[in-house]
């Protein structure tokens, strides 16, 4: 049975009642039997022997009752030992209430280091009840803004070092032109304009991401035949596999298989990803787009989507920063033919905000293997 706080509190007033049942019932007896004695010392006597027993029991009665009034009892003796008792009662209830109100104290310590702007700060998890659970929930509040800030200062950074070289050639091919004077020609635009579309496509790629990582995605989900629309992504970019040297193909079932997604999100999914296996196989190797219906994964039913290449591959230690924001397996590649580095932290994102996964299998010079997994029967 899971112990809550309310039920350390009750169980904390039930120790103290009964520590203050058996501390007034120890006093009194001690003092009836102090009380006896004294009876027995001080009336006693032969006038008391005489008298019938009916009046001998009066006697005692008046005797006990006199001697158990209020000011009776708060005499010297009685007063110190009852002075004890309660002395004992406050020092439990004083470290009965220390022991409720510790794991408070210690949340509210972490709160004012998170106002002094520390996003580090911990509660420690120590029991399972209503403060564990308040502390559990502290822990992944902090963790999330931890996530936010370190998101937003990645992208802060990724926007200056990322548009610093596009916005430099255009400046100094204009520099150039203004310093010689001469007419700019068409051809010369041209340049100027593909690095603005360059700009323009990176910042769109980073606000979608930014928009996906920070849960606000919009998605309009309606379903979707996954075989058709992925023979239509398969047939659009074949051409430039086939400009390539690299098989295409794609292996299904011939049933359809209906999904509940957004087709523009997923479509940027696939062919981000096929066009990543395209960059990274040589010419004369072969991409494989499988689909596979009802695949059992974390107790749950999922399509699973698999594009396998026969290219470089991708080394154990660079597998898990593949979804990363601007990575690069090759790092002397350039932005130019290399891309953005964003596709896969986008299809990352994008699969994610639907409900799903993605896996990625590689080994060097053998091929990679990305494997998506969406919900079925949504």
């Amino acid at each position: 049975m899971k112990i809550t706080f309310r039920m350390k509190v009750f169980a904390c007033m039930v120790l103290l009642m009964l520590i203050v049942s058996i501390t007034f019932s120890l006093t009194t007896q001690l003092y009836a039997g102090e009380l006896v004695d004294q009876f027995r010392k001080e009336r006693i006597d032969a006038n008391y022997l005489k008298a019938m027993p009916e009046d001998q029991i009066e006697i005692f009665i008046s005797y006990f009752i006199d001697n158990m009034k209020l000011g009776t009892l708060l005499n010297v003796t009685h007063g110190v030992r009852l002075l004890f008792f309660i002395t004992i009662g406050l020092l439990f209830s004083f470290w009965i209430s220390g022991v409720l109100t510790l794991p408070l104290k210690k949340l509210i310590a972490a709160i004012e280091r998170v106002a002094q702007g520390d996003l580090n700060a911990k509660v420690p998890v120590d029991t399972k009840d209503e403060y564990g659970k308040v502390a559990q929930t502290f822990n992944d509040m902090t963790f999330r803004l931890s996530e936010a800030e370190e998101a937003r200062s990645r992208l802060v950074a990724d926007v200056a070092h990322e548009l610093r070289t596009p916005l430099s050639l255009m400046q100094l091919k204009l520099e150039n032109y203004q310093q010689a004077g001469q007419q700019i020609s068409p051809e010369m635009l041209l340049r100027i304009h593909d690095e603005v579309i360059r700009m323009s496509l990176l910042v769109d790629d980073l606000h979608v991401l930014s928009l996906a990582e920070a849960g606000r995605l919009s998605l309009h989900r309606k379903p979707l035949d996954l075989t058709v629309h992925l023979e239509r992504i398969v047939d659009d970019v074949k051409f430039e596999a086939e400009e390539n040297g690299i098989a295409l193909s794609l292996y299904t079932i011939s049933r359809p298989i209906s999904v509940m997604v957004d087709p523009r999100r997923i479509t940027q999914v696939f062919f981000n990803l096929l066009t990543n296996a395209i960059r990274y196989t040589p010419s004369g190797g072969e991409i494989m787009v499988k689909i596979e219906e009802r695949v059992v994964d974390r107790n749950a039913y999922f399509v699973r989507v698999s594009v396998i290449d026969t290219g470089i591959g991708v080394s154990e230690e660079a597998l898990p920063r593949l979804f990363d924001r601007f990575y690069r397996v090759d790092e002397a590649r350039s932005r130019h033919t290399g891309g953005t580095g964003l596709g896969l932290s986008i299809a990352h994102h994008f699969v994610k905000a639907h409900g799903g996964f993605i896996r990625v299998e590689s080994e060097p010079e053998k091929g990679t293997t990305f494997s998506v997994y969406l919900p079925y029967g949504q």
